[in-house]
């Protein structure tokens, strides 16, 4: 692992974060929100948080975003941002899976990291502590996801187990492990960052799931092909 700076960028859903991070040390991690996404705001926040931490965006090393899944236009702002930075600094950038950020902020061998899909589903996906990936990555109804699950001991990381408890309660994993995670994925982001560096041209998002648009031009052709 470098020990160079990293700037971590999460703008994937309206409540994202900025990280200055060296090595696995955070130096500062503020928290963000915006309802109407952070187009408009993310580069006068991150020139405000190298400009509190003392260094130039000059110093840094490394460009990190987390890749989604998340908000589509979300998940292109920061994208678009880490990779701005890097080609314009002739710097390597990375892009990192929200899931294996949420992941490495879990405890033991197994992780299953879950996010919200809405419409009744979620992001899953399961990790070794070293990020590597055991089950991989879908979108699926929870109960549904948890059923293809192994019985081996896993710890749960949620950014919100709210929406999941009940159901989490009254599967076989009721008793196992579960982690809240603090709000903000981009100093986690920035720590993965230098397994996953490349050519910031090399960058893209991780959807998983296919857009509301995308979906719905699916749906339409298949009526039309039935009627």
């Amino acid at each position: 692992m470098s020990s160079g700076l990293v700037l971590g960028i999460d703008t994937t859903t309206p409540n994202g974060s900025l990280a200055l991070a060296e090595g696995d040390t955070v130096i500062e991690e503020v928290l963000l929100h915006s309802a109407d996404g952070f187009g408009h705001s993310v580069f006068g926040d991150i020139a405000a948080l190298v400009s509190r931490c003392g260094v130039r965006l000059a110093d840094i090393a490394l460009f990190a975003a987390a890749a989604g899944p998340g908000s589509f236009t979300g998940v292109r702002v920061g994208l678009t941002a880490a990779k701005g930075f890097a080609a314009a600094l002739g710097k390597p950038a990375a892009g990192i899976s929200n899931l294996q950020a949420l992941a490495s902020l879990g405890e033991g061998g197994r992780r299953a990291a879950i996010l919200d899909a809405r419409r009744g589903e979620i992001y899953g996906a399961v990790y070794d502590a070293d990020g590597r990936v055991l089950s991989p990555e879908t979108v699926a109804p929870f109960d549904v996801w948890l059923e293809a699950l192994s019985d081996e001991e896993t710890c749960f990381v949620f950014s919100d187990l709210t929406p999941f408890a009940a159901a989490l309660a009254a599967s076989r994993f009721a008793g196992a492990r579960r982690i809240t995670a603090d709000r903000g994925l981009a100093g986690a982001v920035a720590r993965l960052a230098w397994g996953q560096a490349k050519d910031p041209g090399l960058l893209d998002a991780n959807y998983v799931r296919k857009a509301d648009a995308e979906l719905a031009w699916v749906d339409r052709a298949q009526k039309l092909r039935l009627d």
